[in-house]
């Protein structure tokens, strides 16, 4: 529980959005070695600017799961959702969580019955966990005043995958709840993007799923990208190429990556990861051939 005491929740300015990391646990430093595999510790030690934040001097990554929140255009606003309490996972690090995430999330200003709008960038068990929550022995959505939104080609894909048990785990706690509480809305994310709010877009960044998407924030002549999970890390800024095992579509995740890298690249948009570790956010800056991550403390 937090106290008075606690340092402040990180945060980041946006024009005029600031917003706040909610954070939920660290990853275990085997993450790295699964999730990233060709970022072998010799990869890794040819990056000196990735350590000490994101990488140890073993070259073990750091890794992390937390969410974003943000009022915008009137709407109170969080990206994606975590792994989630008491949840049945096949991964022993997502197993049966016990963290004080809903405690955070309300020490930002944002109790789960004030949040408006719950966006999704995909599918994945990691990211739809708080989605809901357990209320007599039944799975029910965490945020009842809010529409959740995924783009329609997500959901979609899912529902026509032969999935294994594990998966139809996490869409039976996370998302049909959702569903069947009509709240959840499939939106068509076009080439250009989805205009959610007139400061909020959906940007397609196919690959890792089929219907992921990154958000992007602008305000007041400031911009902010969100990446889910298009980057998973630093690293990757070093190495485009490099995927994650879970990549449904590897190569399409590698082009999109060096494209949404490419775009962001010595501008003023500031990269917010998903998975990255403190300090979280920073600016693409080009870095011989590829790019590095020029790191952004929070406000």
């Amino acid at each position: 529980m937090r106290t008075p005491s606690d340092p402040p929740l990180p945060s980041w300015t946006v024009g005029g959005i600031t917003v706040h990391r909610i954070d939920e646990t660290p990853l275990p430093p085997s993450t790295g070695p699964w999730l990233l595999p060709d970022a072998t510790p010799q990869v890794v030690a040819g990056q000196d600017w990735l350590r000490p934040h994101f990488a140890g001097e073993d070259g073990i990554l750091h890794l992390d799961s937390h969410s974003f929140a943000f009022a915008v255009d009137g709407l109170r606003v969080l990206v994606d959702t975590g792994i989630g309490n008491g949840k049945e996972r096949a991964n022993p690090a997502w197993h049966n969580l016990r963290t004080d995430f809903p405690e955070r999330l309300a020490a930002a200003g944002f109790p789960p019955d004030s949040v408006d709008l719950v966006v999704l960038t995909h599918l994945h068990a990691d990211h739809v966990g708080w989605n809901t929550r357990k209320a007599d022995d039944e799975w029910v959505p965490m945020f009842p005043g809010a529409r959740y939104l995924t783009a329609r080609a997500e959901r979609e894909f899912w529902a026509s995958y032969d999935m294994e048990e594990a998966r139809r785990q996490m869409f039976r706690d996370s998302v049909i709840p959702v569903e069947r509480a009509g709240l959840l809305d499939l939106v068509d994310v076009p080439a250009e993007g989805a205009r959610i709010t007139p400061s909020l877009r959906l940007v397609p960044t196919p690959g890792h799923t089929p219907g992921h998407v990154a958000v992007e924030l602008s305000s007041q002549g400031e911009t902010a990208l969100i990446t889910g999970d298009c980057v998973h890390h630093p690293v990757q800024l070093a190495h485009p190429a490099l995927g994650a095992c879970v990549d449904i579509d590897p190569e399409q995740s590698a082009t999109t990556r060096g494209e949404v890298l490419a775009s962001l690249a010595d501008t003023d948009t500031l990269l917010l990861g998903t998975h990255f570790a403190p300090p979280t956010a920073g600016h693409v800056v080009a870095h011989g051939d590829t790019y590095r991550l020029r790191p952004v403390p929070p406000t």
